[in-house]
């Protein structure tokens, strides 16, 4: 058999039909992205960074700063990392296990980030960390040797592979109904470790970073260590919990997978779930050091990833781009605002750096695997471009010289300070 980049999906033996998503004609109702996300009239730009006030659950103040810088302010000024310290080595103390069973689940990629979290606790807080890694729709090389490498220093792993028949007709609804190709990876990604932690008797599961608090959403869960199933179905599942999906036909067998044990078994088998970034300054560009010294983790060798000017974030799934570029059509930002933000916030950036690096990528549409994505979802080039205008925004878009151009981008002399 061909390999999936040299092949359609009809060619595979035995893949059911994917014409059974409600969008399959090439008759498709415009969306209203802006009420859909109940997003603010007024494009604005933080005066910090460069995150627009479309990024959805973003606030800012009266300073017209982001919620997102806000936080990074707290955390260079307010949060007592050493009173944090101390909580976190409670934890490890109240979970760690001396019979050499694992005692910790790290949900785990092999990239900068994960890795970093995984490392640490194993040789700075003695524990025995499982990894657990939900696999990407379609791995990169690069993506599978960083995998491949983080084993190999050390550390153990289960790899979640889901039905790739069920998961890629999930991935085309998803593009068409959701604009974001990407949901079916968020499910895996939130709810496998907690399966694997389940089914392995570890009561305590260690994410990364707080993305609502570190990129800008819901305050909130500032204060908060971790995160509950009804925060997930909220921030992470656009209120879509995986009951959605008995809707489209797929049966409670396919969805298995992706579904988190019940909340009655989660609480009498006392599994906790934190963010490693509310115990450490989360600095991305840090543990991207960190895993290259000890983790053999290796940067994109194309130099920079499309759509940004980050050669070591988001490595290994050839379809990531779509998932920034839909969000570019919905909201008007994309990958390379989301990293340079961060940056700007940690202090590797100033804003005229950011802004800069913005203009010249955050618009770049990802080539390199459009034609996978398109054999993947097994649709054509014409449905591809035809759910693409479904969900653009028509308030943050316009004709221009037969282009699409950005009617307020951050390098606009208005948003410049």
């Amino acid at each position: 058999m061909k390999p999936i980049s040299q092949q359609t999906l009809a060619e595979i033996p035995d893949l059911p039909a994917l014409g059974t998503s409600p969008v399959h004609s090439e008759s498709l109702e415009k969306v209203d992205v802006n009420a859909r996300y109940d997003l603010p009239r007024d494009v604005r730009y933080c005066t910090r960074c460069v995150v627009s006030s479309q990024r959805p659950r973003i606030r800012f103040n009266d300073d017209g700063v982001c919620n997102a810088c806000l936080h990074a302010e707290r955390k260079n000024s307010a949060i007592d990392y050493g009173d944090r310290e101390r909580m976190l080595r409670e934890l490890c103390d109240k979970y760690r296990r001396d019979d050499g069973r694992h005692d910790i689940v790290v949900p785990s990629s092999g990239g900068k980030d994960s890795g970093y979290v995984a490392h640490v606790l194993k040789h700075e807080y003695g524990m025995n960390p499982l990894t657990v890694t939900w696999a990407p729709h379609l791995y990169t090389n690069i993506g599978w040797q960083n995998f491949q490498a983080l084993i190999h220093a050390g550390l153990d792993n289960i790899l979640g592979t889901p039905n790739g028949q069920v998961h890629r007709r999930m991935t085309r609804i998803c593009f068409e109904e959701m604009g974001e190709p990407f949901q079916p990876f968020a499910y895996g990604q939130v709810w496998f470790p907690i399966q694997v932690a389940a089914n392995y008797g570890i009561n305590l599961v260690m994410d990364g970073e707080n993305g609502d608090v570190e990129y800008g959403g819901c305050d909130s869960t500032e204060e908060k260590p971790g995160y509950t199933v009804e925060d997930a179905n909220h921030f992470w599942f656009s209120d879509r919990p995986l009951e959605y999906w008995l809707d489209y036909g797929f049966s409670r067998a396919d969805m298995a997978i992706y579904m988190p044990p019940s909340a009655e078994k989660i609480e009498n088998l006392k599994i906790e779930r934190h963010f490693f970034s509310f115990y450490k300054k989360w600095l991305p560009q840090e543990h991207f050091y960190y895993t290259s010294k000890n983790c053999g983790f290796k940067v994109n060798p194309d130099g920079r990833s499309e759509g940004t000017y980050s050669k070591y974030a988001s490595l290994d799934d050839r379809i990531d781009g779509f998932h920034y570029y839909l969000s570019l059509i919905k909201f008007g930002i994309a990958r390379a605002t989301s990293d340079a933000a961060h940056e700007i916030r940690d202090g590797h950036l100033t804003r005229e750096e950011g802004v800069a690096l913005v203009k010249r990528y955050d618009t770049e549409f990802p080539k390199k695997h459009y034609r996978e994505f398109l054999e993947y979802c097994d649709i054509t080039e014409d449905h591809f471009w035809n759910i693409v205008e479904r969900w653009r925004n028509d308030k943050l878009w316009k004709r221009e010289n037969g282009e699409w151009v950005l009617k307020d981008a951050v390098w606009h002399d208005k948003y410049l300070t």
